[in-house]
């Protein structure tokens, strides 16, 4: 699910519950705080120690990831952290989620205004088969992690796979032990009909019953075990995903890549049936050292962070109304607060109230001229008056673009002015400068988790002729394992493939229409 950057950047389709009872209930002397780490932004009502130790942890996570999978650090994406947000139980990130997360345990949004984490600070569930809220969080995070740090398309069943062999990491004194066993799975893997192996790697988009789903995670795991302890069944590997990222079905790039896939699946049965399977130790000397500064919010920002939860989550015509009347007194109360100030403006511009939005914003940049959302959305709102009055005036349309580019020279590693910047042409009916393309592609660069980032640079691509680099951009859609059953991913990159333009452009057209409410 994404928050996409443009004109509908925060209407989610999922309607919104409050969390604001769950809040109430806190004890009145707890205090909630921000740490801030390399690659992660934590909010919890938690002790200083607790956060301190969550933020390294999570920072010591992705650093395994690094180790394993031998990625770089990318200049710049330090800009652009995923924040996390810590509730207290994983009934309070089910309220917060809303309609359809009555069995969920923590979720994330990856996008290019800033990717968001939701976990809860312990779990609902006993005893040794218990999905904990480590494995979530470290699950989600794997996902940003592989989108962010590959350029290459993985299918559902490696997707899922390998967030969970990574999702169950188990910190030990020398380091943290990749590879645990998923207890959490054991039932999908040992007491339900096994799912055939062609069915894992189908790429068909057929709909998949809840226990088949199931098994996609829990037999994505074992294969991605399997595969990862054997040099010769890495290179097979590394064959299969080159076919399929060269357009071969991912049944046929199985059996061309490992031989046959039914041998495949005998060999996974007799490597379930071992009574012990090997880890990977990453020792902590392995790993980058942790930088993590702790701060107790503002007056203000403590009474604003329920209000920010909300709107961080996404919001909906509905819901971005209830969330700004609810900030509206908040925000009066704290006037000099640049932070809440600024929370408050991105409220109350997703709730139409332009006037406020605008007046929050000059009381923020009155505090702190560089507070980089003020700027942000001055400019946002300078873009949608002029789009509003379908205005063809140049200079309006630069003025607004000025706002843009300051927001950019408070941060030039952050990705959102980069997009919206591009965006401004295309909201103007212009063909985008090559500056606003070249900014866009290093949005992308910095945050390919946000599906309507990849299908504007897409749009982008095919509109520039460069029809192979828009597939290798579509194609991780493509094979979203959460994706609906009509993926647009999916169906423009067959298009694509098929050559038919005016298709392509009414294909890109009506996802350009969807994009932001998913």
């Amino acid at each position: 699910m994404t928050k996409g950057a443009m004109g509908a950047r925060r209407w989610m389709a999922a309607a919104m519950m409050t969390c604001l009872g769950l809040l109430a209930a806190t004890p009145a002397q707890a205090e909630w705080r921000e740490a801030r780490a390399k690659h992660f932004i934590l909010y919890g009502n938690m002790s200083e120690e607790a956060i301190r130790a969550m933020a390294t942890r999570l920072e010591q996570f992705d650093g395994s990831l690094r180790y394993l999978y031998g990625k770089p650090e990318i200049d710049g994406q330090e800009s652009n952290p995923v924040t996390v947000y810590v509730l207290p139980t994983v009934s309070a990130v089910r309220r917060l989620y809303g309609k359809g997360g009555d069995h969920i345990a923590g979720f994330y949004q990856g996008r290019v205004s800033g990717s968001v984490a939701f976990t809860p600070m312990r779990s609902d569930e006993e005893g040794p088969n218990a999905l904990q809220p480590q494995q979530v969080l470290f699950h989600e995070y794997a996902h940003h992690f592989l989108l962010g740090n590959s350029q290459v398309a993985y299918p559902a069943w490696y997707s899922e796979g390998a967030a969970e062999f990574v999702g169950t990491a188990r910190f030990e004194r020398e380091g943290i032990m990749l590879g645990v066993a998923a207890q959490h799975r054991a039932y999908g893997l040992l007491d339900a009909a096994k799912l055939p192996i062609e069915t894992l790697f189908d790429s068909s988009r057929r709909k998949l019953s809840d226990m088949e789903t199931e098994q996609v995670y829990g037999r994505g795991w074992l294969l991605t075990h399997y595969l990862m302890f054997d040099a010769t069944r890495v290179a097979n590997f590394n064959r299969y995903l080159s076919l399929l990222n060269q357009g071969k079905p991912s049944i046929d790039a199985g059996n061309e890549a490992f031989g046959s896939l039914k041998q495949l699946d005998r060999e996974l049965g007799r490597y379930l049936g071992q009574s012990k399977i090997p880890g990977m130790l990453v020792r902590f000397e392995r790993l980058p050292k942790t930088d993590v500064s702790v701060r107790v919010l503002s007056a203000g920002e403590q009474a604003m962070i329920p209000s920010r939860m909300q709107s961080d989550r996404g919001v909906n015509r509905n819901t971005a109304g209830e969330v700004y009347a609810r900030a509206s007194t908040v925000a009066a109360a704290f006037p000099q607060d640049a932070v809440a100030q600024g929370w408050f403006a991105e409220m109350a511009y997703d709730a139409g109230q332009d006037q406020a939005a605008e007046a929050a914003a000059d009381r923020a940049l009155a505090v702190k001229p560089d507070l980089q959302q003020a700027l942000l959305y001055k400019g946002l709102l300078h873009l949608r008056r002029a789009a509003s009055d379908k205005s063809k005036d140049p200079a309006r349309w630069n003025e607004a673009r000025s706002w843009i580019i300051r927001a950019n020279r408070a941060d030039p590693n952050a990705a959102e002015p980069l997009a919206v910047f591009y965006s401004s042409f295309r909201m103007a009916g212009e063909r985008p400068r090559e500056s606003a393309v070249n900014g866009l592609e290093r949005a992308f660069e910095l945050v390919p988790q946000d599906q309507g980032l990849r299908f504007m640079l897409a749009s982008q691509q095919i509109a520039a002729g460069q029809i192979d680099q828009a597939k290798r951009t579509l194609r991780p859609l493509a094979y979203d394992p959460h994706a609906r059953p009509d993926n647009p991913a999916a169906t423009l990159l067959a298009l694509l493939d098929s050559g038919n333009q005016d298709a392509v452009k009414a294909a890109l057209a009506k996802a350009s229409g969807e994009g932001g409410k998913e």
